[in-house]
């Protein structure tokens, strides 16, 4: 199983309210996947969206800038939002960070947790679901080949026209994002795609069902069973004591549930919710090493996992605490889950 962290590139909000600059959180990032790499992990994830608490809104920039400071970590966009972006370009800048990195980049499809880039590209949220399926029709059409023709509904027809550069061996690593709809998943088994569910609520074992499912539909297309992966990616936050970590994350941690919540109609964050997402059945990973490890544990033998995924900068901490949790996934948690899988 793939160890790895993504991040949606959170900017830090003072209690007055002042939202950190853009070019700093971005210098952070990089310093922190620098380390990530350094330490062992296996992949680093980045999300796109255009918000003005978030510092990142072109996944395929950051990795880029990524490449070119690691080694061997896998470089990936956590999610790119599909619905509202050009296939043709989207794989001509992965297949260029492809090429930079020798190899390690990847890109996850999703159809995003923000609708703001709708408007901003000029897309109509009616068409979000037939965007969605056209795009990543042809996304997956222009990675097996390189000179196509293809007609759709919502972009200029292309005719025989040659999509360069090429990711290395002619072949770009497309995972999907999922959040929990059968549509999706659908989907996903269909076109044997690797598949990254988000669980960030709730009781993980209340997934369980759409991870069988989704295997039943990936054998049922008669995909290649040793190309089957599947994912998963939780809120997580590491320090040395469960306790105190708890404590200085829960803040940050509900004040940005808050300020996605109050668009989108939720009752603002508890401490109940936390406590219970922090538990042995909560979706939450926010703990010392030796408690983030068993779960970890739990979530690979219950969903049979080959990637698991710390989201690991929701609300915003400082960089100093992010480096700190980064250097506990790396040396205390990541090895003894790797060590344990091998028994």
């Amino acid at each position: 199983m793939e160890l790895g962290i993504g991040m949606f590139g959170d900017l830090q909000i003072n209690a007055k309210g002042e939202i950190q600059p853009a070019q700093q959180r971005l210098q952070e990032i990089l310093a922190e996947v620098k380390l990530m790499d350094e330490v062992g992990l296996d992949f680093f994830g980045i999300g796109e969206h255009h918000r003005p608490d978030y510092a990142v809104s072109s996944p395929e920039i950051i990795l880029a800038a990524a490449a070119s400071i690691t080694k061997n970590i896998k470089l990936s966009s956590a999610v790119s939002v599909l619905s509202s972006a050009d296939p043709v370009k989207l794989y001509q800048s992965f297949a260029t960070v492809d090429l930079i990195a020798n190899g390690r980049a990847e890109l996850m499809a999703g159809r995003g947790s923000f609708i703001e880039s709708f408007p901003l590209y000029g897309y109509d949220l009616q068409d979000y679901d037939e965007l969605y399926e056209e795009k990543l029709e042809l996304l997956l059409k222009i990675n097996k080949e390189q000179k196509i023709s293809w007609k759709g509904k919502f972009r200029p027809e292309l005719v025989n026209q040659e999509i360069l550069p090429r990711a290395i061996d002619n072949n770009l690593k497309i995972w999907v994002a999922v959040g929990g709809t059968p549509e999706s998943v659908l989907r996903a088994g269909k076109f044997g795609l690797p598949v990254m569910f988000a669980i960030i609520g709730g009781s993980p074992a209340q997934f369980k069902p759409l991870f069988d499912y989704y295997k039943k539909v990936y054998e049922g297309y008669q995909h290649e069973p040793s190309k089957f992966e599947v994912g998963v990616h939780m809120h997580s936050f590491f320090g040395e004591n469960s306790k105190q970590v708890a404590d200085y994350y829960y803040p940050l941690y509900s004040a940005q549930m808050d300020r996605v919540g109050r668009s989108r109609g939720w009752p603002p964050y508890q401490q109940h919710q936390f406590d219970f997402g922090r538990s042995k059945d909560g979706a939450l990973l926010i703990s010392d090493a030796n408690e983030a490890i068993d779960k970890i544990l739990a979530m690979e033998e219950m969903f049979g996992l080959t990637r698991f995924s710390a989201h690991m900068d929701v609300g915003g901490s400082s960089h100093l605490e992010m480096m700190k949790s980064i250097e506990i996934f790396g040396t205390q948690i990541a090895p003894k889950v790797r060590a344990a899988l091998k028994k």
